[in-house]
Order: structure tokens, then C-alpha cells, then sequence
């Protein structure tokens, strides 16, 4: 009886080995904390597992695997399977993605910013220039329009802005400079030292990281309606990862995109920004409301700016002007 039970212990131990052996877990690279920015890849992660019954996970890590600037860079050697990243953190790795973040393009709901990108996404240019670093984007994460929460004087006119110093990156940077501004490009979590140390004296974000990272806590006026642009942070996966992946767990993955997106725009709407009034008025944060001569002046001068992308990465041999026209009548068609 005692050997019978040592070999039913030994084939029990066994069949959990194989089990195990067959489960598949992916790393995931995120940053900062769970917050909307993140929502839908939590969300993703709960799905893949459900679909799979738990024998594919994603393991999610905020800041334990990489910094933010270098998640592009983990994912082209495979030390990560998955990760999130913005595209102007390093404008020269991934130039077809930055026309997402030219100033002023006109996208005005987290749906449509959605739509626009996952037809960039999906053009021929932007596979080839992802896949120089291995990389397979996988679905965006929309944000809306970018404003400025800030100390000091508020601004009342776009002069008011020369010498600024302001975190922006990409084209909201772009934009800030063609008035006066002096951007600066950091993390998100270096942004509130910056900000209490007088580095720089405002901060462009959109409403869920200026309540995550901190930067309301200390501002003394935001601009509601300055919308100089977004920023655009795909999620991405390694191109052998996805490859490794048996049929089943690859449309376990790819069939909950679509749903994962949905909670995101869901939560953002409906919690993130049904938060952001109430939290302004709580902390007496005056909100500057431009108007529409000093936006349409705005505007006008940052408008070479798009021509400038697309000259520059022309030369790097990008079809700019295709993947500019593409973007923006996707924006036309999609408008509401």
C-alpha cells in the first residue's frame, strides 16, 4: 500500500510538473502605479487569463523590469514580452509613430484617438519601423488633450508664456516653443520634484497623470481649453514572444484587445475625468480659459510644424507625407 501511494504521489507530481510546464507567463513593463494610463492592460491581463483558464498570464511590473525610456529597448532583446511606452521619449527610434504627436491634429474624443491609431498602427511604414526593434504594436493608450497645470502667475495671454519652463515632450513641446516657452523633457515620476524644486513651473499632462503624479498638489492654475496635442504610448510585444505563442493563446490575446480598449476609454470617461473638476475646485486651482483669437494665433504658429516632420522624415526615408495624409483624413472621416 505504501509503494502503491508513493507511485500515485510521484504520477500526481508529475502531471503538475507538465502542467506547469505547458503554462505561459509573459512579463509586462509598465511604470509609475496602476492608474487609468494603465487600465488596459490590467484589463487585458484579466482577460487572457479567464480565456485560458489561467494557463496564460501576464505578469504586470510597474517599474520593476525597466525605466519607461528604456522599454522599447527591453522589448528588442526579448528581456520582457510586452510593454507600454511613448513615443517621444525617443523620437528618432520610432519616427512614424511621433505624427500622432504633432500639435494641433484635431482628435477630440479617446475613441477616435483609438481609431486613428490602430490604422496607424497597422500601415505597412509603422511595422517595418517597430520591427526594427522587434516590436508589434499592440493596441494605444488613448489619452485626451493635453493642459497645463503651473505656479506662479498664470498665464492670461500666449506672450505670457515666453521663458516658461514646462515639461512637454514632442509636439506639445514643439507647440509650447513656437510661443516662447522653454520645454523640458523628464519622466512622469521625476515631474513633481521638478515642479517642487522650480525646474521647471508647469507641467503638460493630460488629467490623470497630473492627479497621479502629483503636480495639482502644489499648481496654482491649469489651462482648460489650451488642447495643444496628446501624446501617443502604444503597448507593444515582442515579435518572437507572439510568435512562441500556440494558436489558442495568440487569440486569447489579440480577441481581448477590442474589449480591454473599451474599459480604458469606460474608466477614463466615466471616473477619471468625473474626478478632475472636483479636484481642482478642492485645492482652489484657478482655471484659465483662453480665447478663441489667442487659440486660432496658436495655432497659426505652430502650424510649420507639421511640415517640418514631414520633411525631416522624408529624409530618413519614411513616406512622411503619406502617413501625415493618412492620419489626418482618418481624423476627418472619424470626427463626430
Amino acid at each position: 500500500m505504501r509503494h502503491l501511494l508513493s507511485r500515485t504521489a510521484l504520477v500526481a507530481i508529475a502531471a503538475t510538473f507538465a502542467t506547469e510546464s505547458l503554462a505561459t507567463e509573459w512579463n509586462v513593463s509598465l511604470w509609475g502605479k496602476r492608474r487609468a494610463f494603465t487600465e488596459h492592460v490590467e484589463k487585458l491581463a484579466e482577460l487572457v487569463s479567464e480565456k485560458t483558464n489561467g494557463e496564460f498570464t501576464l505578469n504586470i511590473s510597474y517599474g520593476g523590469l525597466s525605466k519607461n525610456r528604456e522599454n522599447l529597448d527591453g522589448i528588442s532583446i526579448g528581456a520582457f514580452e510586452m510593454a507600454q511606452f511613448c513615443a517621444g521619449y525617443h523620437r528618432d527610434k520610432n519616427p512614424s509613430i511621433t505624427v500622432l504627436e504633432l500639435p494641433f491634429l484635431g482628435i477630440s474624443s479617446l475613441e477616435q484617438e483609438v481609431e486613428v491609431s490602430m490604422a496607424l498602427y497597422d500601415h505597412p511604414a509603422v511595422k517595418e519601423d517597430l520591427g526594427r526593434w522587434n516590436a508589434i504594436p499592440l493596441m494605444p493608450s488613448p489619452l485626451p488633450q493635453y493642459n497645463l497645470a503651473g505656479v506662479g502667475d498664470k498665464p492670461e495671454s500666449l506672450d505670457d508664456f515666453k521663458g516658461l519652463t514646462v515639461r512637454a515632450t514632442g509636439g506639445i513641446g514643439q507647440a509650447l516653443t513656437s510661443v516662447g516657452a522653454v520645454p523640458t523633457s523628464m519622466s512622469a515620476t521625476e515631474v513633481r520634484q521638478a515642479m517642487d524644486s522650480g525646474v521647471v513651473k508647469a507641467v503638460a499632462f493630460a488629467p490623470h497623470a497630473h492627479m497621479s503624479f502629483g503636480t495639482i498638489e502644489n499648481a496654482t492654475w491649469w489651462t482648460t481649453n489650451l488642447n495643444p496635442g496628446t501624446v501617443n504610448c502604444p503597448v507593444v510585444v515582442n515579435s518572437d514572444a507572439l510568435d512562441f505563442l500556440t494558436d489558442a493563446e495568440r487569440e486569447a490575446l489579440l480577441s481581448s484587445v477590442d474589449e480591454a480598449l473599451e474599459h480604458y476609454v469606460d474608466t477614463y470617461n466615466s471616473k477619471t475625468m468625473a474626478a478632475w473638476g472636483p479636484a481642482l475646485e478642492e485645492r482652489n486651482i484657478t482655471q484659465v480659459t483662453f480665447g478663441e483669437d489667442e487659440l486660432a494665433s496658436f495655432r497659426a504658429t505652430a502650424a510649420p510644424i507639421a511640415q517640418t516632420w514631414i520633411e525631416e522624415n522624408a529624409s530618413r526615408g519614411l513616406p512622411a507625407q503619406e502617413l501625415y495624409d493618412m492620419v489626418t483624413a482618418k481624423i476627418a472621416e472619424t470626427a463626430k
